[in-house]
């Protein structure tokens, strides 16, 4: 994937503030041009002590959906499989396995230098038929439950850093959940799967993972006392997997406290699953809660050394599991369901150090002159118009040669809203297949777009974002200027 960014001002023959940048085989971006290009998710998480910043990813948009790989690579350093390596993918009939979708993925992360959590070995839910409704006794159970983690992690040994060894083993009053492993075998079907797979993978990390367990509660003493008697008995686990499927508004006081005390019993703590969803229909009101929340939980994060990483249970919200199984809810991710940045990615953006106001102005610095280093205005003259509150910055997202998908950022730097606006702009040898976030109309080369009914306002110091799949013919340049509600943009 390829990705450029234009701000038009008035038009400079550089247009003062021209990105270029591709993803080389790590999934990093590399300048292109002497502008500084915005620093990624995974390289900001990786500046605060190491930590990674990752996210769930499926085999069938991976595999057919060109800007959903692009995202997986440039923004994020982990990656956990949302269900291909849960057991009724992997072994749907007894002894016949299905590698390929976990391969794929797998392969995936280390062409993009991405690190690969291993989700799961030993949980009550998603299990074959065949294992479900067996009848096994618990020595049986047993001999399943290790062969299983015989076979998987021995498989991908040294392809991956940790494993969520059991998941999900607590009911919400910090009782053990009765699963069919602990009715076959007790509590202690814990340990026995901890030191198998210590046993098969030494070098793998091995995490216990469970959901409302964010803060300090029944469910998370639960766990606490449970990983107290582990490690004084020597099972080898190392660390905790805190899911974090959160509701807007409703992140736990006691947040941080909580991480804080697991890590103190010498243990890594990570955010394997972060969502925060919303009683839907979104409106700004909830997603900019929304942000602060994601913002909170990394804050949380990032105030204990031992907070290894985050990963988003998913990249966009469309692909999301919550729609699907909370009635009436959804809008949890980063992304929309068009793959635009949300309020509450540019605030997980400024939690981990961010400061160069990606999409909203020029990382490489503005021209305070007013002329254009580089050399003339290739127009010979300034387009005219009278100059507007706003600002634009024009994103090729991706190229595919015969077509591309484009991104506008539009920013209200005025100090009074901006209401039912209209954005105009000539994008020659370029045909429109598809626009949102907006009402798309071209005309030649001229395209229009008209603000949504469901969001005609752009407020002070906030922006829209548009986006657009088109085809071309030839070479495309840049728009050499925008107008919005008549004004040109600067």
């Amino acid at each position: 994937m390829t990705e450029t960014r234009h701000r038009t001002g008035r038009v400079r023959r550089s247009l003062g503030l021209l990105l270029t940048s591709a993803l080389t085989a790590a999934g990093l971006l590399v300048t292109a041009s002497p502008a500084q290009a915005e620093s990624t998710l995974r390289e900001l998480a990786a500046q605060k002590g190491g930590r990674h910043f990752g996210t769930a990813l499926t085999v069938n948009p991976l595999n057919s959906d060109s800007q959903y790989r692009s995202i997986a690579a440039a923004q994020f350093s982990a990656v956990t499989h949302e269900n291909e390596m849960k057991w009724e993918s992997l072994e749907p009939q007894r002894g016949q396995y299905n590698w390929a979708p976990a391969d794929s993925i797998i392969n995936f992360a280390k062409a993009n230098n991405q690190i690969v959590r291993g989700h799961t070995l030993v949980w009550h839910s998603q299990l074959p038929s065949w294992l479900n409704n067996g009848g096994f006794n618990g020595t049986q159970l047993r001999s399943l439950m290790e062969n299983h983690i015989e076979v998987v992690a021995g498989r991908y040994r040294g392809d991956l850093y940790a494993w969520d060894v059991v998941n999900e083993a607590f009911n919400e009053d910090g009782t053990f959940r009765n699963s069919i492993w602990y009715q076959g075998m007790g509590r202690n079907y814990i340990e026995y799967a901890f030191r198998k797979a210590h046993e098969v993978d030494p070098n793998a990390k091995l995490y216990i993972n469970d959901y409302n367990i964010e803060g300090i509660n029944a469910k998370s003493n639960g766990l606490y006392n449970l990983v107290v008697d582990l490690l004084n008995r020597g099972v080898p686990i190392h660390g905790i997997g805190i899911q974090s499927h959160l509701i807007v508004g409703q992140v736990p006081s006691t947040f941080q406290q909580n991480i804080q005390r697991f890590a103190d019993l010498g243990l890594d703590v990570a955010i394997t699953e972060l969502d925060i969803r919303m009683q839907m229909p979104a409106n700004s009101a909830k997603l900019q809660q929304q942000a602060n929340d994601y913002k909170t939980v990394v804050n949380a994060c990032l105030a204990v050394s031992r907070c290894i990483g985050i990963t988003v249970w998913g990249i966009d919200d469309e692909r999301s599991w919550v729609p699907y199984t909370f009635s009436g809810e959804g809008a949890p991710l980063l992304y929309d369901g068009q793959y635009n940045r949300k309020p509450a990615w540019y605030a997980v953006y400024e939690a981990l150090g961010g400061n160069d106001d990606p999409g909203g102005s020029d990382p490489g610095g503005s021209d305070p002159g007013g002329s254009d280093p580089g050399g003339s205005d290739p127009g010979g003259s300034d387009p005219g118009g009278p100059s507007g509150p706003c600002d634009v910055d024009y994103v090729v997202v991706n190229d595919w040669g015969n077509g591309f998908q484009g991104a506008i950022y539009i920013r209200n730097t005025g100090s009074s809203p901006i209401n039912n606006w209209t954005l105009q702009f000539s994008l020659p040898n370029v045909y429109l297949n598809n626009g949102w976030n907006g009402d798309w109309t071209q005309n030649g080369s001229q395209f229009t777009v008209r603000a949504p009914s469901w969001n005609p306002t752009i407020q002070p110091g906030q922006r829209a974002e548009l986006g657009f799949v088109a085809g071309k013919n030839g070479n495309v340049s840049a728009p050499n200027q925008f107008t919005l509600n008549g004004n040109v943009c600067s």
